[in-house]
């Protein structure tokens, strides 16, 4: 693996010796004041634009800056003409365009494919802000505006659907969106590096065809250049036996020294691709592994089951090979992995000079993104959890990317001190994971070569290491600086590690929880938390226990906030009913509930789709995967999960009469749901909805999940059902 240049090590480009931005751009006449006639670069976003490092947009556009380019941001602009793309004039260099912070899919529907009611990334909380498939339409557009200026995309829309993807919302398999919205490059992950790189690159004089080998980007292709080793990936995973299929493996454009924007030559039947055998030594660097074809993965689920691993197996920065899929007569030519931040380059990204609040064009609208994160720091990126219903270590890789200790406390200062409201409480130090700061492998060269999909499951990897010590004294820091009267934590806790240092457990709980913390153990049972990459109930027991005594050290009366997700791939109604049972022996009564959604490029959704486990060899005799994909089950799992709804009684009676199971049926304790209906309830299993009210004994939480699987939660007035003979949660 070559070693990345520095980010900020790059000569800047000569409009540098404009001062930096108050604000990015977002009219002609802010440019004006800026004494700009033009902008070397225009971002298009699907997001209101905050310039704080959480919002993708203020990151980029900071970050290019700082390399001395003008840039300007079009945010949630008017898609019905490219009146609105125009705003800002020409960019000399490019359009980047990203659907927002989350995918635009995401945001708009529910995991029942219901329009959302609101946009949390939108001033006033207002939905209909963005289109469907905002990369595309946004695409299109810019090409309308200014057909000749090159465009790249990017952000979570893109990073996820780079290759040939099982689209939820029209229930098939969807081609590359850099093939689909015709963006001359894509650049996925975390793309600093990329993009600083493309930029520079862009404005010394080459074109992107003469950078297509940048990591972190997909390029359309004709074939395989010269010079490069080719192998099947059935030599990566085999596949098992395929000939009752037509051969995914054959090229029918290969030529030696195609270029990008070249008509291809026409098809071949015949001519099949000359692969590399798995015994053969070869440069890494000079390889490309090739996928099953579009084509043939939207054909076979067993296929895109297989490609889907082959996928996340070349993740590793240290040891991911260029992958090539065709699609018709195109390519799509996938480069590795972006090489990950060191900490200096991290600080660097986070200390550029944000206002750290919306821009002013706002006014005095609340954007409720912006109000849950404005007081608190981002530490880390990355996660090496792996689960497969998650889309961060897709986007943003197993790697943890950290800041120093010193930008972190020097960030907790700035917010003391510049960020309008704050009243002494910092709301979290966190990221995609609470608790993986500073954590990696204890050698370097088992990291490179390592190819396992997750670092914690089904046990945590020896090689691991798991001392938060680093964490219990940045925390201790934090929380004595002056004027620092709380510091909480609120991003989602890896508690199978936290166990691995009590100290850390005892920190926690005793100075950084505000009387409830949440957990995702997402279920219990272990049939399906094999689906999920996710360990055993056994470990949410042991930091329970952890939880409850220095709880009890500490004088306090606390609460674990669990979540769990309904109808995920390999959930069967047995499942369920066991979870529902646990929950309410241990008291728990969730008011909002998280179906799974199967999101483009995770594994679960390859197990949604394709009928097979990924997480193993994908083979036609391998195990099966059904998923409960009918409205009714799906309703039924999560009527499970609201067990205490009467609403929901009449259709769970039904099912627990079916599943051989009216033992828990009944008016006792031990049974699950009653005999008798409340006069007015019910309504919800005859099809009508209802909205949940506040359950009788003592409240119930609201639990909702954010688009990249991070839960969030809030509480009723009241104090959370106990479970006797302690109030313990």
């Amino acid at each position: 693996m070559t070693p990345a240049k520095p980010l900020f090590s790059y000569k800047r480009y000569w409009a540098h010796k404009f001062t930096p931005a108050p604000f990015l751009p977002m009219t002609r006449d802010e440019m004006d004041e800026l004494g700009w006639d033009s902008c070397d670069v225009v971002l298009v976003t699907g997001d209101a634009y905050v310039d704080h490092p959480s919002f993708g947009m203020a990151v980029i556009g900071r970050t290019l800056e700082a390399q001395g380019f003008r840039v300007g941001i079009i945010a949630q602009p008017d898609w019905n003409s490219s009146d609105d793309f125009m705003r800002l004039g020409k960019p000399n260099l490019y359009f980047g365009v990203t659907g927002g912070n989350m995918d635009s899919m995401v945001n708009r529907y529910t995991s029942d494919r219901k329009i959302r009611s609101d946009d949390a990334y939108t001033a006033g909380g207002m939905a209909g802000k963005r289109p469907d498939r905002a990369v595309l339409i946004y695409t299109q557009r810019c090409r309308e505006a200014f057909k000749d200026v090159p465009v790249v995309i990017g952000g979570i829309e893109a990073s996820l659907r780079r290759a040939a993807q099982f689209d939820y919302w029209q229930e098939k398999v969807r081609r590359s969106v850099l093939l689909d919205s015709k963006a001359d490059i894509l650049l996925y992950g975390n793309a600093e590096r990329a993009l600083v790189d493309l930029t520079h690159g862009l404005a010394n004089g080459k074109t992107i065809d003469e950078m297509r080998f940048l990591r972190g980007t997909v390029v359309p292709a004709t074939g395989v250049p010269a010079g490069w080793f080719q192998v099947d990936s059935s030599e990566v995973d085999m596949p098992g036996q395929i000939t009752q299929e037509p051969d995914p493996y054959i090229d029918t454009t290969q030529t030696a020294d195609c270029k990008v924007g070249e008509e291809p030559p026409a098809p071949s039947e015949t001519a099949p691709i000359k692969f590399i055998p798995r015994t053969a030594k070869l440069d890494r660097e000079k390889t490309v592994v090739r996928l099953p074809s579009y084509e043939q993965v939207k054909a076979d689920p067993v296929l895109y089951s297989h490609a889907s691993r082959v996928l996340h197996l070349e993740s590793n920065p240290g040891n991911a090979r260029a992958m090539i899929q065709q699609h018709g007569n195109r390519h799509i030519w996938i480069n590795p992995p972006p090489i990950p931040l060191e900490t200096p380059e991290m600080d660097g990204v986070f200390e550029l000079p944000y206002q750290r609040v919306p821009h002013p064009s706002y006014g005095d609208a609340k954007i409720p993104a912006y109000d849950m994160i404005k007081f608190s720091v981002n530490i880390m990126r990355g996660c090496f959890g792996g689960c497969t219903f998650c889309s961060i270590t897709e986007h943003e890789g197993r790697i943890i990317q950290n800041r120093s200790e010193k930008s972190i406390l020097n960030e907790i200062e700035a917010i003391r001190d510049t960020t309008p409201g704050f009243t002494g409480t910092i709301s979290d130090l966190g990221g995609p994971t609470a608790n993986m700061w500073r954590l990696a492998c204890k050698d370097p060269n088992i990291e490179k070569n390592c190819r396992k999909l997750s670092c914690v499951y089904p046990g945590i990897c020896e090689n691991l290491n798991t001392d938060q010590m680093p964490l219990v004294r940045l925390y201790r820091k934090a929380r004595v600086i002056p004027g620092i009267k709380r510091v909480l934590i609120a991003s989602g806790l890896r508690y199978d590690i936290a166990v691995e240092t009590p100290e850390y457990v005892k920190e926690l709980v005793q100075h950084h929880v505000g009387g409830y913390l949440k957990i995702a153990p997402e279920h219990t049972e272990a049939n399906t938390l094999s689906k999920m990459m996710k360990p055993g109930i056994g470990s949410y027991d042991a930091f329970k226990k952890m939880f409850d005594k220095y709880s009890k050290e500490a004088g306090k009366e606390q609460y674990l906030i669990p979540y769990f997700i309904a109808a995920h791939p390999g959930s069967t109604d047995e499942d369920m009913m066991n979870l529902a049972i646990w929950l309410k022996t241990n008291g728990f009564r969730a008011d909002q509930v998280q179906a799974f959604l199967p999101s483009p490029m995770a594994l679960a959704t390859a197990m949604w789709h394709g009928g097979k486990n990924p997480l193993k060899r994908v083979r036609r005799d391998s195990e099966d995967v059904v998923s409960p994909k009918g409205m009714k089950q799906r309703r039924l799992h999560k009527a499970f999960l609201r067990y205490h709804d009467p609403n929901n009684w009449p259709l769970l009676r039904q099912a627990l009469k079916d599943m051989g199971r009216a033992d828990l049926i009944g008016n006792g304790k031990r049974h699950l749901i009653p005999t008798y209906q409340p006069a007015g309830t019910g309504l919800q299993a005859e099809g009508a909805r209802r909205k949940p009210t506040a359950s009788n004994k003592g409240g119930t939480f609201r639990t909702q999940r954010t688009s990249d699987d991070r839960p969030k939660a809030s509480r009723s007035p009241k104090r959370p059902a106990s479970s006797k003979p302690t109030r313990r949660r």
